[in-house]
């Protein structure tokens, strides 16, 4: 073996490779090492995607935290949950889900998940079990209720109606996101991404993009050009296009930057 042997690629063991994390000023000294430290942070950047993916994939609506509010004593819980934050029309849909004392049957437990989570067919065939099982509610705020009040507070607002909505008054109200809708009936806690932690916010979200979509489909008879049927009022390509073609509609929220565009160009 000659001396510079020591210093080939082929060499190095993998103790070393992991020490190459923070060694620039040694590979700048042996360059020829650069590909080795490249290759151990890419598959660094790899193992933590996929134990990101693994987790989210794993992580399942229980009934954590309805049985932490008194689920099990009696108490009457509910799950809320609102969608339609971010399309450029039509209202914005909260609701409120009580799931039924005895528990949902097991085979529709199980295929609950956040809405966003599902398939359009996957949430049309749970959509009549939920309705059907549980108490609930649905409710809105309107486009001009969205443009004079912001789209968060419009969403808060959707869902207090939703919860006072429901046909009795739950002891425990569990809201989907960091902030507290005002003047609810009853105590409530915020769960960040309660749709993947709680099975009746998951319920809830179900219900209301079911809802909402149908909607859409509905509004989308009366002003076929925007593809509100494929895209719930969302800015899609499609959307956008159609809204320099043919303008804004009723429908549409006037406080959002791309439908303002829309109408300085009309």
């Amino acid at each position: 073996m000659q001396k510079n042997d020591i210093f080939s690629p082929f060499l190095i063991q993998k103790r070393d490779v992991r020490s190459l994390k923070n060694a620039s000023s040694f590979t700048s000294f042996y360059p020829h090492l650069l590909p080795f430290k490249g290759a151990y942070n890419n598959e660094k950047k790899s193992r933590s995607k996929t134990m990101k993916h693994l987790k989210q994939r794993t992580q399942v609506p229980d009934l954590t935290h309805e049985i932490l509010h008194g689920q099990n004593e009696g108490k009457i819980i509910c799950g809320v949950d609102e969608v339609g934050r971010g399309p450029l029309a039509g209202p914005v849909v909260a609701a409120a889900a009580i799931l039924p004392r005895e528990g949902l049957p097991p085979e529709i437990a199980c295929k609950i998940n956040d809405s966003k989570k599902l398939s359009d067919r996957q949430r049309e065939y749970l959509f009549p079990h939920l309705t059907q099982l549980c108490t609930y509610a649905v409710a809105q705020s309107s486009v001009e209720e969205i443009d004079s009040l912001n789209i968060l507070h419009a969403s808060l607002l959707a869902m207090t109606r939703a919860v006072r909505g429901l046909s009795v008054t739950p002891n425990h109200a569990l809201i989907d996101g960091n902030k507290l809708p005002k003047d609810l009936p009853c105590p409530a806690t915020t769960i960040i991404k309660g749709d993947s932690k709680s099975l009746s916010i998951a319920a809830a979200s179900i219900i209301a993009k079911v809802t909402r979509d149908r909607m859409m489909r509905e509004l989308a008879l009366e002003h076929p050009a925007y593809g509100w049927e494929h895209n719930a009022g969302y800015g899609t390509a499609i959307h956008l296009a159609a809204l320099q073609k043919h303008g804004v509609t009723i429908w549409h929220r006037n406080s959002f930057a791309p439908v303002t565009a829309a109408k300085k160009k009309g």
